[in-house]
């Protein structure tokens, strides 16, 4: 059984999706592109599939 301090910390790569959005200038350009998409868009896309795959990691290791 897990304690729960150690549950409490996988809940913190929740805020990875947020941290990532949030730092726009990290982002902000239109290169380099991919299959014809600038940076800006295929970036947030990425993060889309990234916070999912967080998310049920997360689930996984804080369910009781």
């Amino acid at each position: 059984m897990q304690s729960k301090s150690h549950g409490k910390a996988w809940l913190l790569l929740l805020a990875l999706p947020y941290i990532a959005m949030l730092w726009v200038p990290s982002y902000n350009s239109a290169e380099p592109a991919w299959l014809g998409f600038p940076f800006f868009y295929w970036y947030q896309l990425l993060w889309v599939a990234l916070s999912s795959i967080i998310v049920a990691v997360v689930f996984t290791m804080t369910r009781p």
